[in-house]
């Protein structure tokens, strides 16, 4: 799928979702899309998320 595929799916479902249950829903859907995005980086590699908590901790490091 490409990024412009993905776009447009990912658009049209906020869209529709802000149509039929308002901004809370709207919101809500936008959250779990978010949290499913970061949880499917982490499951194929692509997100180290201890680098992540690390960073926040203030223990940056150059590597």
């Amino acid at each position: 799928m490409s990024t412009t595929v993905a776009g447009v799916a990912i658009g049209a479902t906020l869209a529709i979702t802000g149509l039929v249950f308002g901004f809370w829903g709207f919101l809500l859907v936008t959250i779990f899309m978010i949290f499913g995005a970061v949880l499917g980086r982490m499951v194929e590699g692509r997100l180290d998320f201890r680098s992540i908590v690390d960073a926040f901790r203030g223990k940056r490091s150059s590597s």
